[in-house]
C-alpha cells in the first residue's frame, strides 16, 4: 500500500492518473495539491471521493513538508506545471516560479523529509516533463531519446528543462529517490480547451474557424492521456532510481493530418447519431456540410518547434510499455466523451471565451 501526493492532481494529465491509479490501486491512498489555478478544476475529480483535494501552492514548501509528515506520504508523483506554450510567449514569469521554483520547493520538502529526517522509508519522487526539452527537429532527425541533448526553444520548455535538471541533480546530490518521465502531446479527457485538439474538436461544433498556425505541418507524437497514465505506473513500478523514461503515443502525425482526422470523426459522428445536429445546430456537419469548410491558416507561433518525435525505446525495453491505441481510435473515444460531458466543458468555455 502506497500513499500518493498527486501535485497538480485537479488538471488535465494529473486528474486522468488519478482516476487511472484509484481505479487500478484502490487500496493506496491519493492526496492531491492543487493551486486550482484557470486550468485546475474540482470537476476534474468528481466520484472520486476515497480522493482528498487540498487547494495549495506547491511554492508554499511549509505545506508539503505538512503533508508529507502528516499523511505518511511515500510517493510524490508531480504533475503540477503551467505548460501552455502560447501563454508562456506573453508571460513567462509564471513558468519560471511554478515550474522551477515550485518543483525546487517539493525537492526541499521531499530530501527534509524522507533523508535529512533520517526515518530510511522507502520513496519515490516522480517528476513528469515533456519531449518540448529536446528542441525541434529536423523532417529526417531521429526521435528524441533519453540522450538527446536538451535545446528548449520556449519559455515553457526552458522551465520545464530547469525542473528536470533540478531533479536529477536532487538524486546525485542527495541520494533522493527521483524518477522523470518526458512525454510527447497528450489528449484525452479533461484537457482544457486552449489545446488544439480539444479547441478544434469544440469550434468543430460550434461553427468556429480552426486556426491553423504557419502551413500546419508541424509534426507531434500523439499520445492518450490514458497511455500515459500506464505509461507513468510502469516508471513507478520498475523504473531505476535516478532514470529518465520517454513515453510516446507511437502516432507522428503533422497538425493538418490531426485536424482532418478531426473534422472527419465529428462529420462521421453527426451522420450516424442525428440527435447531434439538434444539439449543435452551429455545426457544418448538422447541416450536412463538412467540417473542413471552418480550416483557416494564420500567421505561426513564434519560436514554432517544426517536429517533435519520441523514440521510447527504453520504455519498451526496461518497463514493457506499449501504447494502446492508434491516434484514430484514441480521438474517437476522446469526442465521444466531450459529447457525454457537455456540462463539464461549456461553463469553462463561457468562462473563459477561448478562442485561437
Amino acid at each position: 500500500m502506497a500513499n500518493l501526493l498527486v501535485t497538480g492532481g485537479a488538471g488535465f494529465i494529473g486528474a486522468n492518473f488519478v482516476h487511472y491509479w484509484a481505479e487500478h490501486h484502490p487500496d493506496d491512498t491519493i492526496t492531491v495539491l492543487d493551486a486550482l489555478t484557470y486550468a485546475g478544476n474540482p470537476a476534474n475529480l468528481a466520484g472520486l471521493n476515497s480522493v482528498d483535494l487540498i487547494e495549495g501552492d506547491i511554492c508554499d514548501t511549509a505545506l508539503v513538508e505538512t503533508l508529507l509528515a502528516a499523511r505518511g506520504i511515500d510517493t510524490i508523483v508531480h504533475f503540477a506545471a503551467e505548460s501552455h506554450v502560447d501563454r508562456s510567449i506573453t508571460g513567462p514569469d509564471a513558468f519560471v516560479t511554478t515550474n522551477v521554483i515550485g518543483t525546487h520547493s517539493l525537492l526541499k520538502a521531499a530530501r527534509k523529509l524522507w533523508l535529512d529526517a533520517g526515518t530510511g522509508r522507502p520513496h519515490r519522487f516522480h517528476h513528469v516533463s515533456t519531449d518540448e526539452v529536446y528542441g525541434s527537429l529536423g523532417p529526417d532527425d531521429p526521435a528524441f531519446s533519453e540522450t538527446t541533448p536538451y535545446a528548449p526553444n520556449s519559455p515553457y520548455s526552458a522551465s520545464k528543462a530547469g525542473s528536470d535538471h533540478l531533479v536529477r541533480a536532487y538524486h546525485h546530490t542527495y541520494g533522493l529517490e527521483v524518477t522523470t518521465s518526458n512525454c510527447s502531446n497528450n489528449y484525452g479527457p479533461f484537457q482544457f480547451p486552449e489545446k488544439l485538439i480539444p479547441l478544434f474538436l469544440l469550434n468543430c461544433l460550434h461553427g468556429r474557424n480552426l486556426p491553423i498556425y504557419g502551413d500546419g505541418m508541424n509534426v507531434r507524437d500523439w499520445l492518450h492521456v490514458e497511455d500515459h497514465c500506464h505509461g507513468i505506473e510502469k516508471v513507478l513500478q520498475a523504473g531505476r532510481p535516478g532514470e529518465t523514461y520517454n513515453i510516446g503515443g507511437g502516432q507522428e502525425l503533422p497538425n493538418l493530418q490531426v485536424i482532418e482526422e478531426i473534422c472527419q470523426t465529428v462529420d462521421r459522428t453527426f451522420a450516424e447519431d442525428p440527435s447531434l445536429a439538434a444539439r449543435f445546430p452551429d455545426a457544418p456537419a448538422a447541416r450536412g456540410e463538412p467540417s473542413a469548410s471552418l480550416k483557416t491558416f494564420v500567421t505561426d507561433r513564434a519560436g514554432h518547434d517544426r517536429r517533435y518525435a519520441i523514440d521510447e525505446t527504453k520504455a519498451r525495453s526496461e518497463l514493457g510499455y506499449a501504447p494502446r491505441r492508434t491516434f484514430a481510435e484514441g480521438f474517437a473515444q476522446t469526442l465521444a466523451w466531450y459529447l457525454a460531458n457537455e456540462g463539464w466543458w461549456r461553463p469553462l468555455m463561457e468562462r473563459a471565451r477561448i478562442t485561437r
